[in-house]
């Protein structure tokens, strides 16, 4: 049969069995599925032209009238598809990360010889270009994140960034997370898929950034490209399979040099990829690591990232230990009912005033969802309320304290029996949404308790905690202490340090012996594999419960 996509106009042959997801993947229609299909995410929404067969599909109670959950539904005979797109304006991505200083001594130069520029990487010839152009030499460094991506453009000649270009990892609309990525790559065709994917929105970005600063795109020589060790070997088009079991071992150990094929630079151009510490503590870490000049701070410091997948270091006088925790798509507002990108109408800070929710909307808009840091506030006020017991039930408490009962008086409700919190008229929490937070919140903080152990260090003799990521960049501290992802007697001691994936690589881009430092100070972390604590479990189930109401 014939399935034939709407506003896209394209048409492709469907297989009784297969699902309207199936379909529109193969006829290469956007259409975002975060969770790969698994039927629990709810935004793989379409809508069937009237008058039309009735497909078969599951009933799912978060489908709006009229909608059905593509993973889920199969036709039953020749089908038109309209897929209902929110075009996301105003996106909020960081794109800027704390930084040490460096002597200006990139791996690239040029050399004039009186007819035409030579351009060399270290000692090796890379190309040459017709008459002299040392005048204008650049890099691009470029973070490769789960959910964003990062790209800046530097003049090599100066240091300073020329222009830069977020967006999002496309990647995202066929899984969400790390381990939904590595499921999505080993089935057939999947791997080329997420590389093309990543690759053509890398590319898209580096020519926005390019025509800012007004250079061609032939003249960056270089580009750093750091991330995870997932996201990197999806955009190196290598396969992620064995990070998906144990040992958990990765292809690719990074600290490399690669010819630049496919990604819009120089023909001639090449690639670095920092080092890895671990299969899932990656180059985004080591390059963190450089770039707050962890090893070198005196005292205990607690570095985390916080993401889809948790990655964290302890450092004591130079002396580090890593870990990293599977915290999933919550934070980013996937799994959630009325989760959303950081974009215009996005709920992005919560504050609860007597029994009044205090909003704040990214461009000043009507709220029609919530973001990942709108979220972790809301959430972290309404355990501060009272309003969710210990254990994250909406109204569990037996015994409320005036201002929860009111609060859950005005706003709670029950839909088919299951609890539901108004927070704007067309935004809500349910009972799902917070166990989905519950869960990512548990895995960080049980990453951070067993980190903090193994390195035998207690919470409090932690002098300093540095929260690092585009999307740690836009948390509250509070936030943080009010929902437990933290240990509370970490109070007063956290910072914010921003994209410092993408702020490291621009450090390796401007000074080559940068590499050699990032690989020594990579081998030098002690990875601790936290599956095979055999306490995980008990730690992390401890790490789900809420802490009390304080007031």
């Amino acid at each position: 049969m014939q399935i034939h996509f709407l506003p896209d106009n394209r048409t492709v042959e469907l297989s009784a069995g297969e699902s309207l997801l199936t379909a529109a993947r193969r006829a290469g229609v956007e259409l975002a599925a975060p969770c790969n299909g698994a039927g629990v995410c709810g935004k793989c929404l379409v809508r069937v032209a009237a008058g039309q067969s009735a497909p078969l599909g599951k009933s799912r109670h978060f489908a709006p009238a009229g909608s059905l959950l593509a993973c889920e539904t199969t036709a039953v005979s020749d089908l038109t598809v309209e897929i209902p797109r929110k075009k996301e304006t105003g996106l909020q991505i960081h794109n800027h990360g704390a930084t040490i200083e460096v002597e200006l001594a990139p791996a690239i130069r040029k050399h004039y010889d009186g007819a035409n520029t030579q351009i060399f990487a270290g000692a090796e010839l890379l190309g040459t270009e017709a008459g002299d152009t040392t005048a204008r030499v650049f890099g691009a460094v470029i973070d490769i994140g789960t959910t964003t991506l990062a790209v800046g453009i530097i003049d090599l000649l100066t240091g300073e960034e020329a222009a830069g270009a977020t967006g999002l990892n496309p990647q995202t609309s066929y899984a969400q997370d790390v381990l939904g990525r590595i499921h999505f790559a080993s089935g057939d065709g999947g791997l080329a898929i997420l590389q093309s994917a990543v690759v053509a929105a890398l590319n898209a970005l580096i020519g926005e950034a390019a025509d800012a600063a007004k250079i061609d795109t032939a003249q960056i020589y270089e580009a750093v490209v750091s991330g995870n060790t997932c996201m990197l070997q999806l955009a190196l088009g290598l396969d992620p399979a064995p990070l998906g079991r144990h040992p958990y071992a990765p292809f690719f150990a990074g600290n490399e040099t690669r010819p630049a094929a496919g990604l819009r630079i120089a023909p001639f151009g090449q690639i670095y990829a920092p080092p890895n510490i671990a299969g899932h503590i990656g180059a985004d870490i080591v390059s963190g690591i450089v770039a707050t000049d962890l090893a070198a701070r005196r005292g205990t410091t607690l570095f985390v990232d916080i993401g889809t997948n948790g990655e964290m270091v302890v450092a004591q006088d130079g002396k580090m230990v890593g870990a990293s925790t599977a915290a999933g798509p919550a934070f980013e507002g996937m799994n959630i009912a009325c989760g959303m990108r950081a974009a215009a109408g996005a709920i992005e800070r919560v504050n609860i005033e007597g029994e009044n929710f205090q909003l704040r909307v990214i461009g000043d808009a009507p709220p029609v969802g919530i973001c990942g840091s709108g979220l972790m506030d809301l959430v972290g006020e309404l355990a501060r309320c009272g309003v969710i017991d210990g254990g994250g039930r909406l109204g569990g408490n037996r015994d409320p304290n005036a201002y929860a009962a009111k609060i859950l008086a005005e706003r709670g409700r029950r839909v088919d029996g299951k609890a539901r919190l108004t927070v704007a008229d067309a935004v809500y929490l349910s009972q799902k949404d917070l166990r989905q937070v519950q869960l990512a919140k548990g895995a960080i903080r049980a990453g951070v308790d067993l980190l903090l152990k193994n390195a035998g260090v207690a919470a409090a003799a932690v002098d300093e905690v540095i929260i690092a990521g585009s999307f740690g960049y836009h948390l509250r501290a509070e936030s943080l202490l009010n929902l437990g992802l933290l240990p509370r007697e970490l109070a007063g001691k956290i910072s914010f340090a921003g994209n410092t994936s993408k702020s490291g690589a621009r450090l390796f881009l401007l000074n080559h012996a940068e590499r050699a430092r990032a690989a020594a100070l990579a081998r030098a972390v002690r990875a601790v594999n936290l599956a095979e604590d055999e306490s995980f479990q008990t730690v992390f189930i401890a790490a789900m419960a809420f802490p009390a109401a304080r007031e």
